[in-house]
């Protein structure tokens, strides 16, 4: 099984430079430990998912690398440059999909461009683009609550792509949305991580979908979370999205992360 993977403490195995560093970073809610010391790398142009137990603190972490949460202890440099807080060069994708319901599909899309000033005529041609990029080509004019559950999803993807920020949180993006759906929006994914040269930072619940999606997997320990694991997926990543979930190394992956989680919810 070609593979590669760093146990416990190790940074990952790859040839990129780090988009992303965390470095010994903690977080407590009251008396609770969310992270204790965590450290991980994210390499520039490619999809590292999060993965692990309900709790483990994935979305917290997602949350103070975008600097919407401070950390207790520890750093978080984004391209060498020590987070303080939001910045343009991190865009969220959240789970609720968090749309304007007043606005248009190319007034949410643009929504970014418009808070940095950007001109009406290039920030609606920019919101256009990414409109086609994602499937929704035709529905600029139409309001969230005329849209699908995936439709929506669509719209706040293409808000964060639009505003052409280097590295893109997605706190578990696909949940809400249907499985046909789910796996058109993996295959769409993997089609953005290979031409938009940006950096990933993906929050799953799903072993198969972070083994399709990912270049890199960070499994995460209960509370306090810590890496437990990075694994690097390399046989399949080049081959057409259609094709990976039949490679014998993606369904070993996925029997080995979950042979390796289940001890955590039983």
């Amino acid at each position: 099984m070609s593979q590669i993977k760093a146990p416990l403490g190790a940074v990952p195995v790859s040839s990129r430079e780090s988009a992303v560093s965390v470095r010994n970073v903690s977080k407590n809610y009251g008396s609770v430990e969310a992270l204790k010391n965590l450290s991980l790398e994210f390499p520039r142009g490619e999809l590292t998912s999060l993965l692990g137990p309900s709790g483990c603190g994935k979305t917290t972490l997602l949350k103070i690398i975008a600097g919407l949460l401070s950390a207790d202890t520890g750093d978080i440099e984004v391209n060498g440059k020590r987070v303080t807080g939001p910045g343009s060069d991190r865009a969220f994708v959240f789970q609720d999909f968090a749309l304007l319901p007043w606005a248009s599909v190319i007034r949410n899309v643009a929504f970014g461009l418009e808070l940095r000033g950007v001109a009406k005529s290039e920030r609606e041609a920019i919101a256009e683009r990414y409109i086609g990029n994602v499937g929704l080509s035709g529905f600029e004019k139409a309001y969230p609550h005329e849209l699908s559950g995936g439709m929506r999803q669509r719209v706040g993807l293409a808000r964060a792509l639009a505003v052409d920020s280097q590295v893109l949180l997605l706190d578990e993006p696909f949940s809400a949305v249907d499985e046909q759906n789910r796996r058109k929006f993996q295959e769409d994914l993997l089609e953005l991580v290979r031409h938009e040269n940006k950096t990933f930072i993906f929050v799953t619940h799903s072993i198969e979908e972070a083994v399709y999606v990912s270049d890199q997997i960070a499994i995460l320990l209960p509370r306090p979370s810590r890496v437990s694991e990075i694994i690097r997926p390399t046989s399949f990543r080049n081959k057409d999205v259609e094709n990976i979930r039949r490679d014998p190394e993606y369904l070993d992956i996925v029997d080995e992360i979950w042979a390796s989680l289940r001890t955590y919810t039983e």
